[in-house]
């Protein structure tokens, strides 16, 4: 079993002397990440296994949002994610096919037709090209996370590496997501759009506000139009809230949302919440509602109440072990 030292060494040696014409190799990295925190499985020194059909849908998601025209309207003004300003990358073309269709939100697309066709274009696009490259450095090949085993159709994480990958979440998407930017803005076919865009970082990673809009009436009724975290009587200023805070796992989940009254979201802000708020939203949103927040809210965002069981076990495993603070209330912080 490598070090974490080694760990964080071989990462930043992949994103100096990989070589990355197009953002596939980024968004691969992301997307192993995402699947560690999301896998309840994952012990210190474990091996984990990793389905590429899983490492395909969670590319697709990545890209998704970034398929949209650039700036405005104009289907001229497409972000390009390679080298090659003649050419688009496939997993991008092909969402633009389908959102040409009317069909914009991604949950929506998991209920048509067009998802099989996209995901198999995003798997396709994952073994012809990042899967086997990722761990090509320095025009050698070091296969530090994952053997290369082409015959199978999943990839196994080497001992200990989808612990550190959990340990690391944040290092290696904020690395990931930077480089990934840098990446587009150094491509020159995208200069003369990004040059005068002030938003880039928002349009490619940002969340969908109107997700947090539909949940905000389900969860009045939930919580009987009472903060989530005070108890008090909410007013119009209440607010959804990512119970496991956003700069934490940039992505939305149904049941992650709870309301709660502006003093208590301003305060608790990228925190997490104490042990009793866990173990109240585990029973209010995963236990006594998880199926109403399912029916409600699968249309315009991601439902799952295990993965959102196992990202909160990851984001308070990463407290406890950092010894971090955890909100209480309004200036009030206990220990991890």
């Amino acid at each position: 079993m490598k070090t974490a030292i080694e760990f964080i060494a071989y990462i930043q040696r992949m994103l100096v002397e990989g070589d990355f014409t197009a953002t596939y190799k980024y968004a691969l990295l992301h997307a192993i990440a995402d699947v560690c925190v999301e896998s309840s499985s994952v012990t210190g020194n474990s091996k984990l296994p990793i389905q590429l059909d899983v490492l395909a849908d969670k590319m697709l998601r990545l890209y998704w949002n970034q398929a949209r025209p650039f700036g405005g309207s104009n289907q001229a003004m497409q972000l390009h994610q390679n080298s090659d300003s003649q050419k688009q990358i496939a997993i991008i073309t092909a969402a633009q096919s389908i959102q040409q269709t009317g069909l914009y939100n991604i949950n929506q697309l998991y209920k048509s037709p067009h998802y099989k066709t996209l995901h198999r274009v995003a798997k396709t696009a994952l073994k012809n090209g990042p899967l086997w490259r990722l761990q090509i450095l320095a025009k050698k090949e070091e296969c530090f996370l994952y053997p290369h085993d082409k015959s199978q159709n999943h990839i196994e994480l080497n001992t200990g590496v989808a612990g550190y990958f959990r340990e690391f979440y944040h290092l290696i998407t904020y690395l990931a997501r930077a480089a990934w930017i840098d990446k587009i803005i150094s491509f020159k076919h995208n200069q003369y759009l990004v040059g005068a865009q002030a938003n880039l970082p928002e349009f490619l990673f940002g969340q969908d506000r109107k997700a947090l809009s539909y949940a905000k009436p389900l969860l009045q009724d939930i919580q009987k139009n009472t903060c989530f975290y005070c108890g008090k009587k909410l007013d119009q200023h209440a607010e959804v809230d990512h119970f496991i805070p956003f700069a934490k796992y940039a992505f939305d989940l149904g049941h992650n949302f709870v309301l709660a009254d502006r003093t208590c979201n301003n305060s608790k802000r990228d925190y997490l919440a104490g042990y009793e708020h866990k173990y109240k939203w585990e029973e209010n949103n995963l236990a006594n509602h998880a199926n109403m927040i399912s029916e409600e809210l699968a249309s315009y965002v991601e439902c799952d109440k295990d993965k959102s069981m196992a990202v909160a076990d990851w984001a308070y495993q990463i407290a406890h072990n950092s010894a971090a603070n955890l909100w209480q209330s309004k200036s009030e912080f206990r220990l991890a």
